[in-house]
């Protein structure tokens, strides 16, 4: 498991986790809209925005910014604490729910965001519940590209990388070419990708 971050103001983070022996932590359509409304609600409260999100039946995958004094780590700690014993009653279980506490991993450069943010949005079509990630309802990637008006995403920030959406679409599907799965998997954990030269290429994030 990778080491705790130091959360600082200003810091993205990769966060994400697993059910325990990768078992289902999302049943339902219900399932996924009650953490949606638990992360909206729980983020706002701790000053934190939501980047990038996936949720999928047995993991999920989300990006935050920290844009305040409050760790990012306290919302995954209270959505899926409070979410955890709301799954148990629900469906008559009791134990664990994840493999074990959250993971994250800082991301620091224009490189790893635009990247991950790739990742975190194909995670859906890489494991075969969708053809496109326009279709899985789960993630935030309608939202990049303005065909859906949630609030669970920072459009400036988005815009600061893409001008237009069909730049982040086009950018999605270089990355399918670019890279296997398997391969971004294993390049982002290393921080070895690498952006177009058409992106922007500043070495820190905004705000860092």
């Amino acid at each position: 498991m990778p080491k705790r971050l130091p959360f600082v103001h200003g810091g993205y983070y990769h966060i994400y986790n697993r059910g325990a022996g990768c078992q289902l932590i999302f049943r339902e359509e219900r399932n996924y809209i009650y953490v949606l409304r638990l992360l909206k609600k729980v983020a706002g409260e701790c000053g934190v925005t939501v980047i990038a999100y996936s949720l999928l039946p047995n993991h999920y995958h989300w990006l935050l910014r920290q844009d305040s004094e409050t760790p990012a780590g306290k919302v995954p700690t209270r959505v899926f604490g409070s979410y955890s014993q709301a799954f148990n009653r629900a469906y008559q279980r009791s134990g664990t729910l994840f493999e074990g506490p959250y993971k994250a991993l800082a991301v620091d450069t224009d490189d790893y965001f635009v990247n991950l943010c790739s990742y975190i949005h194909l995670n859906a079509v890489h494991h075969g519940l969708v053809n496109t990630p326009d279709d899985w309802p789960y993630s935030n990637y309608l939202e990049w590209i303005d065909k859906r008006p949630g609030t669970l995403v920072d459009r400036d920030l988005v815009r600061a990388y893409f001008a237009a959406p069909q730049a982040y679409q086009d950018f999605i599907e270089s990355f399918q070419q670019r890279y296997t799965f398997e391969e971004a998997e294993s390049l982002l954990k290393d921080k070895g990708m690498v952006i177009d030269d058409d992106l922007p290429g500043s070495s820190e994030l905004p705000g860092r």
